[in-house]
């Protein structure tokens, strides 16, 4: 179990006048990268989400409409048929398989008007001619109604364009609020970054969203602009920056023959969450086309890709939400039991807050019940709870090693989204091994912050939970939460959140 703070509401100001250190170490920026980080960003929409989105749309507009028109016109005049039904949901589906083939489900169809349309209309009459000549040829034309299929044809491209235009609005809409940008920094301030940078900037309909260049070479070659884009800092700032302001793609200009140098600053920033590419715009030696993935016409080499993204999102947070409420129901009555225990047993509140460590290392509040005396509290868990430790309530003893103080993170889940059921536990803030800061005891600790932290994860389940006195246990903690973030899938999590409660009773040698 993870040291535990028994007093809400203490800032981080009372901590420092208390003679404690500061909860976290900030890396000053330029006065250019702060300008940057102090713009209000939007949180970024997956254009692969968006396009499934649409296609779903798509299929369900035009089944609604061909259901409608014949329960509304064909049925009075005979009798039901699922042949008809059938009809409708073979021609929806045709639909959305040519719309395919047309390439409209893309963002840039989406932003403009008169390709997506033109290419939507003839797809529509394609798949009205196909069924025609399907039906001639199955002698079907006397049995389908003609009123209903002219009708199906008029009112489904009618329902089409209306709802292409409220899309256009919408994701012109997206785009001006930034939601659709990559917003990208770019390693390498010299003339290969400058011939990279243009190369971006002169494509049409374009996401790159180019905030910067970071550089640490403080010779000639490092250039203060570069193609317009201002020079931020040192490679060291480039994880303090992402840490303050949205970056979704890191882009290296730096030729293939700086093997040395790129391993180097790849080892600082392997820990962000954002995509890692480098640039191969001018570089000599090349590879076979699939080894590149392309920002427009730029052939770039993929090193990173940021984990658990776009539809695969979209399925953790439904996982997290749907079951999180099922278990914060059923939850509730023992959780109700355990807030009239802690309330029985010593003075102060039932709950507490406290500081600990969020996705992309961002400072988050978790709910936890009260297991320390209120007039003992460490309010940043400076000092690890330990065997027979006086200040831990004889409630607090029971909760802690069967991990039932850690229920009211169900809140996280379920109504602050700062936490997964599943994923990387969330360490206090000065959470510390001897004298050192866990970050400075274990390499790439702070990868862990690529993903939410969960309520459980695959190291509790596999025994890596509770103190933590040796440089093993946080070593291994890190590596279970790695292989974890690169091995992510719905059932996994669910493997792990079914497996919980019996590694909550057979592994707590070292709760405390």
């Amino acid at each position: 179990m993870e040291p535990s703070n028994a007093r809400s509401g203490l800032d981080e100001s009372a901590a420092m006048t208390a003679g404690r250190p500061p909860i976290e170490r900030r890396r000053r920026l330029s006065p250019a990268a702060l300008a940057v980080t102090g713009q209000k960003v939007r949180p970024a929409y997956s254009p692969i989400v968006i396009a499934g989105a649409v296609r779903v749309a798509d299929f369900l507009l035009l089944g609604l409409v061909g259901v409608s028109l014949y329960l509304g016109y064909v049925v009075r005049l005979t009798a039901f048929h699922w042949e008809y039904i059938a009809a409708i949901f073979g021609m929806t589906a045709t639909a959305v398989i040519c719309f395919q083939a047309s390439d409209i489900y893309e963002i840039q169809i989406f932003r403009g008007q008169l390709r997506q349309m033109t290419r939507m209309i003839s797809s529509w009459v394609f798949v009205f001619l196909l069924f025609i000549g399907a039906s001639f040829f199955a002698r079907l034309g006397t049995e389908i109604s003609r009123l209903w299929i002219s009708a199906f044809f008029f009112v489904g491209m009618a329902a089409l364009i209306a709802e292409r235009l409220f899309l256009r609005t919408m994701v012109r809409g997206w785009a001006r609020q930034g939601r659709l940008d990559r917003r990208t920094i770019v390693v390498g301030s010299d003339h290969d970054g400058e011939k990279l940078i243009e190369a971006l900037k002169t494509q049409d309909d374009s996401d790159i969203d180019i905030l910067g260049v970071f550089d640490d070479r403080n010779d000639d070659r490092a250039l203060d602009t570069c193609a317009g884009s201002p020079k931020l800092g040192k490679v060291n700032d480039i994880v303090e920056f992402a840490r303050r302001t949205r970056v979704d793609l890191v882009l290296f200009a730096l030729p293939i023959s700086a093997e040395t140098r790129i391993l180097e600053m790849l080892k600082k920033l392997w820990v962000l969450p954002v995509d890692i590419r480098l640039s191969a715009h001018t570089n000599k030696l090349r590879f076979r086309p699939r080894s590149y993935s392309y920002l427009g016409k730029v052939p770039t080499l993929d090193v990173f890709e940021a984990p658990i993204t776009d539809w695969d999102l979209v399925m953790k947070w439904l996982f997290d939400h749907v079951v999180g409420a099922l278990v914060l129901l059923l939850a509730l009555p023992l959780m109700a039991v355990l807030a009239l225990a802690i309330k029985l047993d010593s003075p102060g509140p039932v709950l507490f807050r406290q500081k600990r460590f969020g996705f992309n290392n961002v400072r988050i509040d978790v709910f936890k019940f009260r297991s320390l005396y209120h007039d003992q509290a460490d309010p940043l868990a400076s000092r690890v709870v330990t065997k027979n430790d006086s200040r831990v309530t004889r409630v607090g003893r029971f909760i802690r090693k069967t991990s039932l103080d850690e229920l009211p993170q169900l809140l996280n889940v379920v109504f602050k989204s700062n936490l997964s059921l599943v994923g990387p536990r969330p360490h206090a803030v000065q959470g510390k091994l001897q004298s050192r800061l866990f970050d400075e005891a274990v390499d790439g600790y702070f990868a862990r912050h690529r993903v939410k932290p969960g309520i459980t994860g695959w190291a509790q389940i596999n025994g890596w939970r509770g103190e933590v006195d040796s440089e093993e246990k946080i070593q291994k903690r890190v590596e279970f939460d790695l292989y974890y973030i690169e091995n992510w899938s719905v059932l996994f999590d669910l493997y792990i959140l079914l497996k919980t409660p019996l590694a909550l009773m057979t592994k707590n040698e070292n709760a405390y």
